[in-house]
């Protein structure tokens, strides 16, 4: 059997169509790395729950990823699946299943998302006790923070150890915490977390809602740091600025691409532009979707230039991501 790098299979088998854009912005990705630009990846769908931290845990501790944004489901499922991943189930046949199988892996505690249902009882409880002592703390010594922050703190006190399941390694968020990686989460409020925090407002145990930052202030801390690393306004291209690598459509990526024109038209500062765009999705193109919307759209909201280095690769970003993430590391030229 062969033993033939990854890379070498994609760029021999994958050469037309969605393969060969796959391929494409993986060399893009790639380029942009190794001539000093920098990386954002965007994480949307249900990525921490199909278990992408098994290629991206290793991105990010090869410094192939510098900033995150992503729903607030991706960032507490990575530490859903690293402490309660034994108790999993996978429905293979779940396009078949009857209301009355809807309602049956509820009342066993089990939430579906896809193919998959997380246990709530060892997953979100578990998680719950920790983060209701993490707030608590924060609230006695009048600290306040960003969610992934809550859930660094709370990974690197190493109270969820004995719990792990999974081999750290293989969990994004550990790697993050490792690294101090930055991370937006807009919209953390519509999560399982950011639910049981607003309930522990509610019934008094906790006393602000502005315990944990949000919204606005994920904005503002972000046009500060692209402002930061950025460069020159002008240098768009490969080898300089920040790339845009968006897995699926919504909120996580809707929120950070737009830091850009915000700077740009909004407080009349000259800003680079970003300097490569990837976007994998499997949503149709159609009258008025954002989510299908081809990267040349883009250039008219002033996110990208004309020339700006862009792929659209049409398919499951389960099995596209890992690839792209393997091709990089397999062919950048980074140790």
């Amino acid at each position: 059997m062969s033993s033939r790098p990854v890379s070498d299979f994609l760029r021999h088998h994958f050469r037309h169509f969605n393969a060969a854009a796959l391929v494409d912005a993986a060399h893009g990705y790639r380029d942009h790395i190794d001539g000093g630009g920098k990386m954002l990846v965007a994480l949307a769908g249900a990525m921490s729950t199909a278990e992408l931290g098994l290629s991206l845990a290793e991105m990010i501790r090869r410094d192939m990823v510098h900033i995150i944004s992503c729903t607030g489901a991706n960032l507490e499922e990575d530490l859903f699946n690293l402490v309660a991943h034994d108790h999993y189930e996978r429905i293979p046949n779940w396009r078949d299943l009857t209301p009355a199988d809807e309602q049956a892996l509820l009342d066993r505690g089990m939430n579906r998302v896809t193919d998959t249902c997380i246990p709530e009882e060892e997953a979100f409880r578990r998680l719950e006790a920790a983060l209701v002592d993490e707030w608590t703390r924060m609230e006695k010594a009048g600290e306040r923070a960003f969610p992934h922050q809550v859930l660094y703190s709370i990974i690197r006190s190493g109270r969820l150890e004995e719990f792990y399941q999974i081999d750290p390694k293989d969990s994004w968020l550990v790697a993050a915490a490792e690294k101090d990686l930055p991370i937006v989460t807009p919209g953390w409020e519509d999560s399982t977390t950011g639910n049981i925090f607003a309930s522990h407002v509610l019934n008094g145990d906790l006393k602000s809602p502005h315990l944990v930052k949000h919204g606005i202030e994920f904005m503002t801390w972000l046009a500060d740091w692209y402002t930061d690393n950025a460069g020159e306004a002008g240098s768009e291209g490969v080898g300089s600025g920040i790339g845009f690598f968006q897995i699926g459509s919504g909120i996580a990526g809707d929120f950070p691409i737009c830091v850009v024109p915000m700077l740009e038209q909004d407080m009349d500062r000259r800003t680079p532009l970003w300097a490569y765009f990837c976007q994998i999705s499997d949503s149709t193109t159609s009258y008025g979707s954002y989510s299908g919307a081809v990267p040349n759209e883009k250039i008219t909201w002033g996110k990208l230039a004309a020339d700006t280095p862009s792929f659209l690769v049409e398919s499951d970003a389960t099995i596209v991501a890992p690839l792209v993430f393997q091709m990089v590391l397999e062919t950048s030229t980074r140790k």
